[in-house]
């Protein structure tokens, strides 16, 4: 019998691939009392203890690991907010563009120092800018048409997310041209990003407006919520570099998605394995245990 006020945890566990010996494992190190599968990848352990060694174990088995309270329903949720670059697309925008300027090498040390709160993101986002100057309009296009993906699960997440109501936000330091046009695709409900100053065909190499930075992030996330008239525990936030984590912690949970370790330490989930429709596992609180 459940002793009197008591509330069981579910252990979500995903990854590539998890084998039946990887659970049997982990249920009993986790004392759990029910494997669920909730799909070839993924599964949830019933009644299920924070003990040693499950972190270890997950990391050893190339597995994503979170305790979620049973009570936890998708429905609860009203607002998901997602970062773009790396995040939501599996690129750096602002690399790619600087792939087609030559000057790729150059950006990209920037902006993996920026994504690791090594120099300040708006610094960073003017000195990458600047090395754009002069490039033809049409190498954004390019980028959008050939090289952004959206990351794995992407759709799956955002079709569930819409289906059960709840409002979708991109939240992104890289530009408007991106983030429009994947607004539009995805059917998403609000976007913030910066937008690139073009004349006469060509980048300025300047933005035009304020920087969107992780501050500016914070903001619109809050915006949101309030006009929305949600509790902060209504709102999840995905990010994966140090200029989310300030809307992250405006969230009721945060998740860092194939992220930098300082984004990854401060988040309540990391998903380094599973794709974004690991995010719909983490709100299946279901399946509780009997009273009796």
């Amino acid at each position: 019998m459940r002793p009197a006020g008591a509330t069981y945890m579910h252990l979500v566990i995903q990854g590539t691939v998890l084998a039946d010996d990887d659970l049997r494992q982990l249920a009993q190190l986790a004392g759990a009392q029910r494997i669920e599968r909730l799909g070839p990848g993924a599964c949830r352990l019933i009644g299920a203890q924070r003990r040693p060694g499950i972190a270890e174990y997950c990391a050893r088995a190339r597995l994503d690991f979170g305790f979620i309270p049973e009570q936890r329903r998708l429905a609860d949720l009203g607002l998901l907010a997602i970062d773009m670059d790396s995040t939501l697309i599996t690129i750096e925008c602002i690399d790619e563009i600087a792939d087609m300027a030559g000057v790729k090498a150059e950006v990209s040390a920037i902006t993996a120092a920026a994504m690791s709160g090594e120099i300040d993101y708006a610094e960073s986002l003017r000195l990458r800018v600047g090395l754009l100057q002069g490039l033809d309009e049409g190498a954004l296009a390019r980028v959008y048409d050939e090289r952004l993906r959206l990351s794995p699960g992407a759709e799956t997440m955002l079709a569930a997310m819409q289906r059960a109501g709840v409002k979708t936000l991109l939240v992104s330091g890289g530009f408007s041209f991106f983030t429009e046009r994947l607004k539009t695709r995805l059917r998403l409900d609000y976007s913030i990003s910066n937008v690139l100053d073009i004349e006469g065909g060509r980048l300025t190499g300047r933005v035009i407006g304020d920087i969107v930075d992780a501050q500016a992030k914070a903001a619109k996330l809050r915006a949101v919520r309030d006009e929305l008239g949600l509790a902060t525990a209504r709102v999840v936030a995905i990010g994966d570099g140090a200029n989310d984590l300030a809307m992250m912690a405006e969230a009721g949970v945060s998740i860092a998605y194939r992220a930098k370790a300082v984004a990854r330490g401060k988040a309540d989930y990391a998903l380094d394995h599973a794709g974004l429709d690991g995010v719909l596992n983490l709100f299946a609180g279901t399946s509780a245990l009997p009273e009796n």
